[in-house]
C-alpha cells in the first residue's frame, strides 16, 4: 500500500510537470496550427542555462531565473515574427511546412548544444537536491515537489490569464474559432505573436522544473518530445484543462506501470492506452 501511495505521489508531481512542458506546445498547435517539433529543446536550452547559472553563483542563478520568463516570451515573439511569418507566407500547407521546419532547427540547437556543453548528462546542483519530506511512510522528494509546485504556479498564471483578461479571452477565441474571432475584430497576427511568447515562456519554465527531476543532455530533447505529444493528444490540442489532466494520468499510468512491469514496458503501456483513447475519444479528454 505504501509503494502504491508512494507512486501516486510521484506520478502526480512528475505529471504536473509533463502538462507545463506541453502545454505551450498545445497552445501553439490549437492557435496557430502549427506543430513546432523544437519545443522541447526550448525547454533544454532553459535547463542548460540555468544549470551554467548555477555553477556562478547564487547571484547569477537569482538573476537567471528573473530574466528567463521575459527573454524567453520575446524569443517566442521573434520565433513567430522571424521564422513562422515567412514560411507561412511562402508555402500552400503550413502544418506540414512547420514540421519539417521547426524539426530541422531542434537538430540544429541540439548540436549547438552538444558543442557548448558536451552530448553528456548533466544534473542541477542545488540545495534541494537529494532531500526529502516524509509524511508518515511516504517520502516526496524535495526537487519533485519544487518542480510541480513551480509547474502549478505557472499553469495557474496562464490559466487566470485565459480566462480573466481581454487578451487571454482572444487567445481562447481564436483556438474555438479563428474565423469568427477575425470577424469580431480580434487581431489574429497579435494573438498569435502573444500564445507564442506564453508558449516559450511555459516551456522555459518546464524545462528547468524537468531539469530538477532528472538529468538532462542536447538529446533529451527527443525523449521530452515524445511526452509532449502524448500529453497534447490525449489532453486535446489547444486545451490547457486536457494538458493538466493529461500530465497527471500519463505521470500516474508511467509510475504506476513501474510497480507491476519492467521500466522497458513504460512506453508500450503509454501508448496502447493512447490508442484505445483515440478509438474511444479521438478528440482527446477536453473536447475544443
Amino acid at each position: 500500500m505504501v509503494l502504491f501511495v508512494q507512486s501516486l505521489v510521484a506520478g502526480s508531481l512528475v505529471g504536473l510537470v509533463y502538462a507545463l512542458v506541453s502545454a505551450g506546445f498545445s497552445m501553439i498547435w490549437g492557435v496557430a496550427r502549427v506543430i513546432n517539433l523544437a519545443h522541447p529543446v526550448f525547454a533544454v536550452l532553459a535547463a542548460y542555462i540555468v544549470y551554467w547559472a548555477a555553477g556562478q553563483g547564487q547571484a547569477a542563478l537569482g538573476a537567471a531565473l528573473a530574466l528567463l520568463g521575459p527573454a524567453s516570451f520575446g524569443l517566442g515573439w521573434l520565433f513567430y515574427r522571424w521564422v513562422v511569418v515567412p514560411a507561412a507566407r511562402r508555402s500552400p500547407d503550413l502544418n506540414l511546412t512547420s514540421m519539417i521546419l521547426t524539426f530541422g532547427l531542434a537538430v540544429a540547437l541540439e548540436n549547438m548544444l552538444a558543442m557548448a556543453w558536451g552530448p553528456g548528462p548533466r544534473a542541477l546542483s542545488l540545495p534541494v537536491q537529494g532531500l526529502s519530506l516524509f509524511v508518515g511512510p511516504v517520502g516526496v522528494p524535495l526537487p519533485s515537489l519544487v518542480a510541480a509546485g513551480g509547474s502549478l504556479v505557472v499553469i495557474a498564471g496562464l490559466m487566470w490569464f485565459l480566462h480573466a483578461t481581454l487578451s487571454g479571452r482572444a487567445v481562447r477565441a481564436v483556438w474555438q474559432d479563428p474565423e469568427g474571432a477575425a470577424l469580431s475584430g480580434i487581431d489574429l497576427d497579435r494573438v498569435t505573436g502573444l500564445t507564442y511568447g506564453l508558449a516559450f515562456v511555459s516551456a522555459a519554465a518546464g524545462g528547468v522544473a524537468m531539469a530538477l527531476i532528472y538529468t538532462f543532455s542536447p538529446a533529451t530533447q527527443m525523449t521530452w518530445l515524445v511526452y509532449v505529444f502524448l500529453v497534447t493528444i490525449v489532453g486535446g490540442v489547444g486545451s490547457l484543462w486536457g494538458a493538466v489532466l493529461a500530465g497527471l494520468a500519463v505521470g500516474n499510468l508511467a509510475s504506476l506501470t513501474g510497480l507491476v512491469m519492467p521500466y522497458s514496458w513504460t512506453p508500450l503501456v503509454l501508448f496502447g492506452s493512447l490508442i484505445a483513447l483515440l478509438l474511444w475519444k479521438p478528440e482527446g479528454l477536453v473536447q475544443r
